[in-house]
């Protein structure tokens, strides 16, 4: 039973409250301390010195006393509040959700407990929960109009849009006064009803909606872009065309409003002329307008395309616009488009070289004229569907003979180093870059990445460390982490991965994840936020983005180095054991990793001294800045904890999950699924992996050697398996029959596929796996080669197989591959 408080005690108690809601913890806590001093088992005192103790950074005393606190007072609603706070501050959800919903039974009509409640629950997507909460408090406060939005939203979410209108429009029926002309919440509340109606479809109803809130709607772009799409979808032809001119009229780069036009205008898709003349006139219109001249070489073909694009290049180069090529470069796709634009670039060029009145090019600023056209040429050849890299050189020397200062010409060298292979090259020359432009942090981004690239990654921190803050406390790494720079982390991962620092490797790639989780956390806060600022269509349109968070490309790049490192960690474990042919293997790994953590913590302590010995050469009498707030310490910086895991496989799945979830179509994800599940184990989740991959492209040459392997385990395991999975596999795995000669399946698919270095690689392994003779099939691999298909990147894929069957021949394959390739740094001595 609660301890009842005196006056004084109870005056005490609040002040607990009004010192948390403040931050002023100290005070908080000290008043918590008086009151617990003479009340021992007050359970609310308890539960608000735990939650106060919690920000303080001190969470597993803070949960012990939260539960104490539970124990001394079960019918107290603050305590389990405090409860449900705990949990949702270890974002455990669930918990959270179960501890509000048993203090609102206590206490039904808290306000507090209510909003926190329904924030967790949109927050896990629990909808039809979320409506039930948002429907208590809007009966509890009918008269606030974010709670009949909120509801609104909740009915929206949860696909009930014929619901969501009735809420809004219930709302503004009960209105007895119209809102204010500039009232700004209305305005959007308006907007977002008439996106639900757009949304069911019925576009007559929105039309006469819109126009009804047309006049004095806030959002005027808004208003007139669905006007468009509403006309438009009606087929109302004059006025959409009308209002797409408005459009125009009002942003005339807009690409989208110049197809919605010629779509609604009904012109024959043949007739280019007629859709030219829609570009021309806005063209003629707005002289500087650069989509009206760009957009028709889309379309336009043969000798039209070439006097359009003649036109467009000679202006573009005149004027020195660098992202010209940027423009152009998706018309690349059509070999004649290709070849036209090149051919207009090298005549833009000579024309310059030959005219008497040329421009003395500057030292300095974008290249205009001859340069320009040096320049565009350059990126020309160095792009991948026009590839020259011999004439590229050439182009971009002439052009820094002609500009020595323009960090463009130096980039785009750097960058045809890059494809030649020559990482340290391009390394260098994108140093040399920025040092042009000291104060330009991209370029400065640029040189840090080809850094990475090089594996240089003390460089490339000491190059991002000139865009950091000078007084971060764990040094410029520190602040990127909290600057969430996923690139960095993923190039630095991959660069600590290629030198053979996996423990570094895992620190940086479960440091994405992390920050992919923060991502998610965040949106917590603007699901208050945007009611409160009445942006609803912005928060309707995060959520949605949220739920497909991770199918971002940064996510799977960095999942997958991941799981490619974990894999590695368990295939090597399992080799060093069946080498040793040892029968304690479980106490040598234990024993491995024993001694990780054992280093782990040595580097832990090392950092610990070296941070006090920094601190304490700094002044004494200098200022520190307050914080209300803990500086975290990292104390396992090399990431070796994550090295010592006894599941590495476990760990990999973590990653997978994700991209199989919202990236289906990633065949890289599907083959990486099939090599963690096939190591644990898992047929059934094995198989969904690699019917996915076939499904995606069934040529792909390590599709083929999953489909052997798993051909060939199935073979051994599937008379042990329960009979009920043995019959899953029999009728789902249709790629090999199971009395299919293995060998010749292999020899068929190499002989179908000779000409492609992958191929006949991924048929070698195979090969291989199937104990054909190992000295044959390393001269086999030797012989790619000779290949006209391959390229350096597909030889170093072979120089990898060498390595990884410890081949005798490795070295003399990588000979080899310098001599083909004499700029590759790989193959370098």
């Amino acid at each position: 039973m609660p301890q009842p408080l005196n006056a004084k005690e109870n005056a005490l108690f609040r002040q607990v409250i009004r010192n948390y809601e403040d931050k002023q913890y100290k005070r908080g806590l000290k008043a918590a301390e008086q009151i617990l001093k003479k009340n021992p088992k007050h359970g609310d005192t308890m539960a608000m010195k735990a939650l106060i103790m919690n920000q303080q950074g001190k969470t597993e005393e803070a949960f012990a006393l939260g539960k104490e606190a539970l124990t001394a007072d079960m019918k107290s609603h603050i305590c389990w509040h405090v409860y449900g706070l705990l949990y949702r501050h270890q974002k455990n959800y669930e918990e959270a959700i179960k501890a509000y919903k048993f203090a609102l039974k206590l206490e039904p009509d808290s306000h507090q407990i209510q909003r926190d409640l329904a924030f967790l629950q949109v927050q896990m997507r629990d909808y039809q929960g979320y409506i039930q909460s948002r429907a208590s408090m809007l009966q509890a406060r009918p008269q606030v109009r974010q709670n009949w939005t909120a509801l609104a939203v909740a009915h929206h979410l949860s696909g009930d849009l014929a619901q969501a209108e009735k809420v809004l429009t219930t709302y503004e029926e009960s209105l007895k006064t119209p809102p204010s002309k500039t009232d700004y919440e209305n305005s959007e509340a308006v907007m977002y009803k008439n996106s639900i109606i757009a949304e069911m479809g019925d576009y007559e109803k929105a039309l006469t909606h819109l126009e009804s809130i047309a006049k004095h709607n806030l959002d005027r772009l808004a208003v007139m872009e669905s006007r468009a799409q509403y006309l438009a979808k009606l087929g109302r032809k004059d006025e959409a065309v009308k209002a797409y001119r408005a459009l125009l009229d009002r942003n005339s780069e807009h690409p989208d409003y110049y197809n919605k036009l010629i779509e609604t205008t009904e012109l024959d898709p043949n007739d280019l002329a007629a859709r030219k003349a829609v570009y021309d006139e806005y063209a003629k219109k707005n002289p500087r307008c650069d989509a009206a001249k760009r957009l028709p070489l889309d379309f336009l073909t043969g000798d039209d395309f070439r006097e359009a694009a003649k036109a467009y290049l000679t202006l573009m180069l005149d004027k020195g616009v660098p992202s010209t090529f940027a423009n152009l470069k998706h018309l690349y796709g059509d070999s004649s488009k290709k070849e036209t634009l090149g051919a207009l670039a090298q005549e833009y060029l000579d024309e310059k070289k030959a005219s008497p009145e040329a421009e003395k090019p500057a030292g300095d600023g974008a290249p205009k004229g001859e340069p320009a056209g040096l320049y565009y040429l350059a990126q020309h050849y160095n792009y991948r569907l026009s590839r020259d890299l011999a004439k590229a050189m050439e182009f971009v020397n002439k052009g820094i003979e002609l500009v020595p200062n323009s960090v463009e010409f130096h980039m785009t060298k750097a960058r045809i180093w890059k494809h030649y292979g020559n990482t340290k090259k391009a390394a260098e020359t994108m140093d040399q870059a920025r040092n042009l432009d000291l104060k330009d942090r991209y370029i400065n981004t640029k040189a840090a990445k080809y850094q990475l690239r090089n594996n240089e990654s003390e460089t490339a921190l000491k190059t991002m460390a000139l865009f950091t803050r000078n007084d971060s406390p764990g040094g410029p790494l520190s602040d990127l982490l909290d600057m969430q720079s996923v690139w960095y982390l993923t190039e630095d991962g991959e660069a600590a991965v290629r030198s053979g620092n996996i423990a570094l490797a895992l620190k940086r790639f479960h440091s994405v994840y992390n920050i992919f989780d923060v991502w998610q956390e965040d949106q917590f806060d603007f699901h208050s936020f945007s009611l409160r600022k009445g942006q609803i269509r912005a928060y309707v349109d995060m959520v949605r983005w949220e739920d497909h968070l991770r199918e971002h490309p940064f996510y799977t790049r960095a999942s997958l180095g991941a799981i490619a490192a974990y894999i590695g960690m368990f295939d090597g474990r399992k080799m060093a054991n069946g080498l040793n042919g040892s029968a304690d293997v479980n106490g040598e790994d234990a024993a491995e990793r024993k001694k990780a953590a054992k280093k782990a913590k040595k580097e832990a302590q090392k950092a610990e001294r070296e941070a006090a010995e920094k601190a304490a050469k700094q002044d004494p009498n200098k200022a520190k800045a307050g914080s209300t707030e803990p500086v975290k310490k990292d104390d396992d910086p090399n990431g070796l904890r994550y090295l010592a895991t006894a599941e590495p496989l476990v760990e990999a799945t973590k990653f997978l999950a994700p991209i199989l979830q919202f990236s289906p179509k990633s065949i890289d994800g599907q083959i990486a699924g099939f090599e963690v599940y096939i190591r644990r184990e898992k047929y059934l989740l094995a198989l969904r992996c690699l019917n996915a991959a076939l499904a995606i492209d069934a040529t792909n040459p390590t599709v083929h050697e999953q489909v052997v392997r798993f051909r060939q385990e199935l073979d051994s395991k599937l008379a042990s398996l329960p009979s009920k999975v043995t019959e899953v596999l029999k009728s789902e795995f249709k790629a090999i029959e199971a009395s299919a000669d293995l060998k010749a399946y292999n020899a068929e698919f190499l002989e179908k596929h000779k000409d492609s270095a992958s191929h006949v690689i991924s048929a070698i392994k195979t090969r291989k796996l199937l104990g054909e003779d190992a000295e044959q099939c390393e001269k086999d691999l030797n012989n790619v080669l000779s290949l006209a298909s391959i390229d350096y990147e597909t030889a170093a894929e072979a120089l990898s197989l060498f390595m990884q069957w410890r081949s005798s021949g490795a070295d003399a394959f990588k000979k080899a591959s310098h001599e083909k390739w004499p700029e590759v740094t790989l193959f370098a001595s």
